[in-house]
């Protein structure tokens, strides 16, 4: 590997190269790309944190991505950044993928692309899937973990991910990537851009397919993924207008499978569309598939009034509309708006009976439409002694939300394919303004200070996809909520020597509710916005083939929404407020480069992850008013492990490369009840990755890759749901039982890639 992915290290600043000090700030690559056009990557600086930025971040570049892109998402390549855990519902890294940093979900973290918010402004998820193959147009990655810099878009409670789209080459160029392996799993990408025409102008394209039928059973994956950009620089000015999008079809794999039911079925065992024939046999509903297309436009502008002094902005709009089926067993009728029915039968005897069927196994097909754009800018000053950034955004979502019934088993009468059982409608507006100002007080010690107000008003309105037996119609939803935020960031950043460098920092963050904690929460219990107070202290140290790295970080949270590790109807985690918490932790890293052909980079985290004192509901099966209390003091925070080791031995001899990349975490506890049977396992996993690069006459060069997955095929699950209820015997005594779902990971699993560069 090259020398910038040394350090997977650089625990106080990320990942930073082995270099010397006075390198730290810029890379050859990056000078050389950018001389062509005079300008750096546009709108998205401000956003970015650099050598004297007192945060923990990593950087991931793109050649880097391009050695282990064989189609896995985005969480996949970036799975060996420090403090993440990654999870995959069809097993193998393609489809519906998430991220975790410091044990918060993907609803925690802030995803830029272009300093252009893409967390989706309800979830504040980012469907990673619904951007196939987006690495191929991706220059590098900044992931920053903790609260970090102000930034566009939901609030990163516990990371942020900072994507840079291509920027132009000088030349013309042409690429092919292809790969195929194990669970038909294939990626196929064209590349092609015209370099600089003109000095001014310059054009680029990429098409891409990527494909799985998923380890799990039938979790197959269709993908599409597109993108085009065309930029114009003149002087000090640059325009750069971008396209890109996907659509996805994805079979559902969500529902997971128990311990019980794996070992009955095997580990591949999909609960996701499963019924009854006719014949009392298991089947399984053919289209129980997710839809879903999104296209996304940016317009960035740069104008550079001098050397020091640069004006950023830029213009978005993402629209996205798709849909899911679901094949319901056993669901009231009236819960989606129709009325029970009569079914007479012919008994043998000759007599006549007449039943009224209440419940029935149905087809449902939920859809969304959406709309989300904005505006963006920031100032950016350069000084000897002093720089900052003043910017902003204003951004606009409206979304609707609705449901429809496509068939009902033995249905008498009629089902209107268009008619609609629920419909509800989202409006969000985003603003935020900020200052953020670095200021060298002497020549080794800087001060950094951070400003954020940001202003958020959400509303939902319409009938809710719940039926409330208490009006006897849909659930009605009156959400009308304004949220304001007061983000303060402030640090100390010393370098001492060339070789040493630390720094210290404290950070608020505030962040809002989604969607779903609005309507997943119980009666009486609505969500409210959670405060993070993050303390972060951390030193590098870099010299010649050694560097190393130590972050130590307490998180201290006001009213955190955890996730408790249940379910909702539609297969959305459900969250809940928690007064006190905190995580604590400290991260390693060290990297060594011995020779030229070997190098060795670790990263650790050890983290304690603790709610002060937890309230645990249990709620009745048929009640959902009446609940049990179980107060569990201190107790483990869900999904967040004490424990994640990241190691990799990197060889380089020639034109052949080799790599060999374990990942261990610790045991994950599935609720905040840390009950031992409600948890994941902690696994151990090594990929083995072996590449050659060489060329052909007529041809830039060519690279043939070899990945082996899961190298000693563990047996492991990484993500899960559990929860408890309780129920009335006849005795009148309260029983409570548990129920667990598990999401089965691939065993070992090969993968062959070649890229052709023309």
């Amino acid at each position: 590997m090259e020398k910038l992915s040394v350090l997977t290290i650089a625990a106080t600043i990320g990942c930073v190269p082995v270099m010397e000090a006075a390198e730290l700030t810029s890379t050859a690559e990056d000078a050389d790309s950018m001389s062509a056009v005079n300008l750096k990557e546009v709108a998205v600086v401000a956003q970015r944190a650099d050598a004297k930025t007192p945060v923990a971040y990593t950087n991931v570049t793109a050649k880097e991505i391009e050695r282990l892109n064989t189609g896995v998402d985005v969480p996949y390549l970036l799975a060996m950044t420090p403090s993440v855990v990654t999870t995959s519902d069809a097993g193998g890294g393609i489809g519906y993928t998430s991220i975790r940093v410091r044990g918060t979900d993907g609803s925690r973290i802030n995803v830029t692309s272009n300093g252009v918010p893409v967390n989706d402004p309800e979830s504040h998820n980012v469907y990673w899937v619904d951007l196939p193959d987006i690495a191929s147009s991706v220059k590098d990655f900044q992931v920053q973990r903790g609260v970090g810099t102000s930034t566009n878009g939901a609030g990163a409670f516990g990371g942020s991910i900072n994507m840079v789209t291509d920027t132009p080459s000088r030349d013309p160029y042409a690429s092919f990537s292809g790969s195929y392996g194990m669970y038909n799993t294939h990626k196929e990408s064209i590349k092609a851009g015209t370099g600089i025409i003109h000095d001014h102008w310059s054009v680029e394209t990429r098409l891409s397919n990527v494909g799985t039928d998923g380890y799990i059973d039938r979790a197959t994956s269709d993908l599409y993924s597109y993108f085009a950009q065309v930029g114009y620089y003149s002087g000090a000015s640059s325009l750069r207008l971008l396209a890109y999008g996907g659509k996805e079809r994805t079979y559902m794999a969500w529902d997971y499978a128990s311990k019980e039911q794996m070992a009955e079925y095997g580990r591949r065992y999909n609960p996701c569309g499963e019924y009854t024939d006719k014949d009392g046999n298991r089947a399984y509903y053919p289209n129980q598939y997710d839809n879903y297309t999104q296209h996304n436009f940016q317009l960035l502008g740069r104008h550079r009034f001098s050397s020091s002094l640069a004006f950023d902005a830029a213009l978005h709009y993402t629209k996205g509309d798709g849909n899911y089926e679901q094949y319901k067993t056993r669901r009231s009728l009236i819960e989606y708006g129709l009325q029970p029915f009569d079914v007479t039968t012919v008994n043998p005897d000759g007599t006549v009976t007449t039943e009224t069927v209440k419940k029935s196994d149905l087809v449902r097909i939920k859809k969304m439409d959406n709309g989300f754009g904005g505006g963006l800018f920031n100032l950016t000053y350069s000084g000897r002694k002093v720089s900052g950034v003043v910017g902003g955004a204003l951004n606009a979502y409206h979304g609707s939300h609705f449901g429809q019934v496509a068939w009902v088993r033995n249905y008498v009468g009629d089902i209107d394919p268009l008619q609609q059982y629920y419909r509800n409608t989202g409006h969000k507006i985003d603003g935020n303004i900020y200052a953020r100002a670095n200021v060298d007080l002497t020549t080794d010690l800087s001060a950094y200070i951070d400003m954020q107000y940001r202003h958020i008003t959400y509303t939902i309105k319409g009938a809710s996809d719940t039926y409330d037996y208490n009006i006897g119609a849909m659930g009605r939803l009156n959400i009308d909520r304004k949220f304001d935020f007061f983000n303060p960031k402030a640090g100390l950043n010393y370098t001492f020597g060339k070789y040493h460098r630390a720094f210290a920092s404290w950070s608020v963050a505030h962040k809002e509710p989604t969607r779903n904690n609005f309507i997943d929460c119980p009666p009486g219990r609505e969500p409210v916005a959670e405060r993070l107070f993050d303390y972060e202290a951390g030193y590098t140290f870099v010299r010649g083939m050694l560097s190393a790295g130590v972050n130590l970080y307490y998180m201290y949270y006001k009213d955190q929404l955890v996730a408790t590790g249940q379910l909702s109807d539609t297969g959305n985690p459900v969250s809940e407020n928690v007064s006190s918490s905190y995580r604590a932790g400290i991260e390693l890293q060290l990297g060594l480069k011995p020779c030229q052909w070997f190098d060795w980079n670790i990263n650790a985290t050890l983290s304690r992850n603790r709610i002060k004192d937890f309230v645990e509901y249990i709620y009745d099966d048929n009640d959902y008013a009446s609940y049990i209390t179980i107060n569990r003091g201190s107790s483990r925070i869900s999904f967040s492990p004490d424990f994640i080791l990241n190691n990799e031995f990197n060889f380089t001899w020639k034109s052949f490369d080799a790599s060999l990349r374990s990942h261990y975490v610790s045991r994950q506890y599935l609720t905040n009840s840390e009950q031992r049977d409600q948890s994941l396992d902690p696994y151990f996993v090594s990929n083995l990755m072996l590449g050659y690069t060489f060329s052909i006459e007529g041809l830039k060069s060519v690279r043939v890759g070899f990945t082996v997955n899961n190298l000693f095929s563990e047996k492991y699950e990484n993500n899960g749901y559990a929860g408890s209820g309780y129920y009335v015997d006849e005795a009148g005594e309260k029983v409570i039982y548990s129920y667990t779902g598990y999401s089965a990971q691939a065993p070992i699993n090969v993968i062959g890639s070649v890229t052709v560069n023309f």
